[in-house]
């Protein structure tokens, strides 16, 4: 079985360019998802980051808001820190596990999709890093369309990750989603090949 990361930066097209990769066939392994689920209410690291963050966090049905949680970490290097050392051991745990389960399945291809993946050191372990591109500009438009947002909103956002143009000179291999679709599916297609 092949392994890569996947990533890109808010609104470059990700998903749509995960999806193209799972009807082709390749297993992906959310980390959004699994970050979500391993904070799920009663688990260790909900515990733990209801203890540290207060129950102020917490929704009416005392699951984490994450918006709140965000609102609190975003800015703060120190309370992410915080944040990301509960969270992250967990995630790459359950991403272990499922990587594993997808070998022994048979998988021909499985793509760790990790947003913050230059962040997170996850290159270390993850080759080759696939990134999906569009520039900058792209990435206004289409934030301000989807969340229906201010332009400065759309800039303070992306500019609080790394810049896409820097997350493309660490990737491997590249996937512009900046065209039509056509385009990035061609794109995929060579790649799925490539990896396969």
């Amino acid at each position: 079985m092949k392994l890569a990361g996947l990533t890109g930066g808010i609104a470059t097209g990700k998903s749509t360019v995960a999806q193209m990769f799972r009807e082709s066939g390749a297993r992906i392994i959310d980390a959004d998802i699994i970050a979500r689920d391993v904070v799920n209410q009663n688990t260790p690291a909900y515990k733990e980051i209801v203890n540290i963050f207060g129950a102020e966090i917490l929704c009416p049905d005392g699951q984490i808001d994450r918006e709140k949680l965000g609102a609190i970490v975003f800015g703060d290097e120190k309370k992410l820190g915080i944040l990301n050392r509960i969270t992250h051991p967990r995630v790459l745990e359950q991403m272990q596990r499922q990587i594993a389960i997808n070998k022994k399945e048979g998988a021909l291809l499985t793509l760790c999709d990790i947003p913050l993946l230059f962040e997170s050191g996850a290159q270390n372990w993850l080759k080759p890093v696939i990134l999906v591109y569009a520039g900058p500009g792209t990435q206004i438009k289409r934030l301000m369309e989807r969340d229906r947002c201010s332009r400065e909103r759309a800039m303070a956002r992306i500019s609080s990750q790394m810049s896409i143009e820097e997350k493309k000179k660490l990737a491997d291999i590249i996937i512009d989603n900046s065209g039509t679709i056509e385009a990035t599916r061609a794109q995929v297609e060579i790649v799925w090949k490539k990896l396969t």
